[in-house]
C-alpha cells in the first residue's frame, strides 16, 4: 500500500479533515494535529472507525519546538500535508483609521500561521525523509504545503494572506528541484476559494468555490502523478496569473471595485 504513515496538519476540520478521512483505512497510520481538542477527536474517532490507526497532537503549528518533537517522533513518514491555515482580511475605515487597513497583530499572526507553520512542518519533515530508504517510484516520501490561488495576486482585501501564500508556494516550487534528487517531492497546491468552516462567515461571492471532496481527490491526484505545483480551477488561476502582469494602479482599480473580498466582508480570524 502506498503511504502507510502519513501526517496532516490542520487535521480538526476543512481540507485537512477531508484528507484525514478519504486516506483512513486499514493498515495506514495517521498521525493528525489540530488546535481544537474535540474536532480533532472527531476526526481521529472516524479515522479510527475506517480501520486506521491514529495519533493525535493538540498544538498550533506555529510551536515549532513541539512540531519538531512529533514530527521527529513520528517514525518513517511517506506523505506529510501541511494543511493547517488561517485567513483574513482588511477592515473597512474607521472613525480613527479613515482607509482600510489589516491590523498588525493580524498580519504577524497570519505570517506565523500560514508561513511559519508551513515551515515548523515541512522542514524537519524533509529531515526524517533524507534519512529514509528510497522506495521502488524511487523516492524517500512526498510532502504537500497548501498555498492558494490568492498567492498569485497582490490583492488590498487580503494583503497578509496572499503574501504568506504566495512564500509558501515559491518555497515549496523552488525548493522542491534539489529535494527532488534526494528523492523528496515537494508539492504545492495552488486552489481557489474552498468551502470549509475557514470561508464560511464570507459575505461575498466566491467564484470557482470548490467543495472540499472534489479539493481532496484533486489533491490526491496530483500527489498520485508526482506534480510540483498542484491548480485548480485552473481558469482562476490563469486569470489571477494576468491580473499579476498588470501595472498595481491598473489591477487596483479593478480589485477595489469588487465585492469579493471587499474590506470588512471577512469575519476577523481567531488569534488566541
Amino acid at each position: 500500500m502506498l503511504h502507510p504513515s502519513v501526517l496532516i496538519t490542520g487535521a480538526s476540520s476543512g481540507l485537512g479533515q477531508a484528507l484525514a478521512l478519504t486516506l483512513a483505512r486499514p493498515g495506514r497510520r495517521l498521525w493528525l494535529g489540530g488546535r481544537c481538542a474535540s474536532r480533532l477527536n472527531d476526526t481521529a474517532a472516524r479515522c479510527t472507525e475506517k480501520g486506521a490507526e491514529v495519533s493525535t497532537l493538540l498544538a498550533d503549528v506555529t510551536d515549532r519546538a513541539t512540531m519538531q518533537d512529533w514530527i521527529y517522533g513520528a517514525g518513517t513518514l511517506n506523505l506529510v500535508l501541511a494543511c493547517a491555515g488561517i485567513t483574513g482580511g482588511a477592515r473597512a475605515p474607521t472613525a480613527t483609521m479613515q482607509a482600510p487597513h489589516e491590523p498588525p497583530e493580524q498580519v504577524r499572526r497570519i505570517f506565523e500561521t500560514d508561513l511559519m507553520g508551513v515551515l515548523n512542518t515541512v522542514l524537519p519533515a524533509m529531515d526524517v525523509m533524507r534519512r529514509q530508504p528510497r522506495t521502488a517510484d524511487g523516492l524517500r516520501g512526498r510532502i504537500c504545503a497548501i498555498a492558494s490561488v490568492a498567492g498569485l495576486v497582490s490583492f488590498p482585501g487580503t494583503p497578509a494572506y496572499c503574501a504568506a501564500k504566495a512564500a509558501v508556494d515559491r518555497f515549496m516550487v523552488a525548493s522542491g528541484a534539489n529535494a527532488r534528487r534526494e528523492g523528496i517531492l515537494l508539492s504545492s497546491v495552488v486552489c481557489g476559494f474552498l468551502d470549509t468552516p475557514m470561508v464560511a462567515g464570507n459575505r461575498f461571492p466566491m467564484p470557482g468555490l470548490t467543495d472540499v471532496n472534489t479539493a481532496c481527490h484533486r489533491i490526491l491526484r496530483g500527489l498520485g502523478r508526482n506534480e510540483r505545483r498542484i491548480t485548480f480551477p485552473l481558469w482562476l488561476a490563469a486569470g489571477s496569473r494576468l491580473m499579476d502582469l498588470l501595472p498595481p494602479r491598473v489591477a487596483e482599480a479593478y480589485y477595489t471595485r469588487q465585492s469579493t473580498g471587499a474590506p470588512g466582508s471577512m469575519p476577523e480570524p481567531d488569534l488566541s
